[in-house]
């Protein structure tokens, strides 16, 4: 159940889903997508602004999985904690159709070490649950830069 996720963690998640929202917004809408152009910059709207965030927070993941691992010195761990990084870095080029099908496939993959290291108890107790919903949302908000 949603309701025994701490509420701090779980506030700032969801706030982390903004930038993925905001970039499907504006990928489907072109007048949104023009309004942020101007007040933001393009950088900041449609794929570019997933993209960009995306890879930085495949690299916070990345950085996440590596805190679990320290609590048990689970050797193979590390070497996995450092892969969403690695992925994000060398697979987010390409254009942003490409780059989006790759960032999908990273936070799938993400979720699939989250539930590693939750099935050897080095996570919170609530930690996959958490991340299963967040990144499901993620995931859906990517697809439209996916399908560009």
């Amino acid at each position: 159940m949603i309701f025994d996720i701490p509420r701090v963690p779980l506030a700032l998640t969801l706030a982390g889903v903004l930038p993925f929202v905001w970039g499907a917004l504006t990928t489907l809408n072109p007048a949104l997508s023009a309004w942020g152009i101007e007040h933001l910059g393009s950088r900041f709207v449609g794929p570019y602004v997933q993209l960009f965030y995306g890879t930085v927070i495949l690299s916070f993941m990345s950085g996440v999985l590596w805190g679990f691992v320290a609590r048990s010195d689970y050797s193979f761990g590390y070497v996995l904690s450092v892969i969403p990084a690695l992925w994000a870095f060398f697979m987010t080029g390409g254009g942003p159709t490409t780059a989006s099908i790759n960032l999908i496939i990273g936070f799938v993959a993400v979720l699939a070490l989250d539930w590693h290291f939750s099935s050897l108890g080095q996570t919170p107790h609530w930690w996959f649950k958490m991340r299963a919903g967040v990144t499901a949302l993620v995931v859906l908000c990517l697809m439209p830069g996916a399908m560009l």
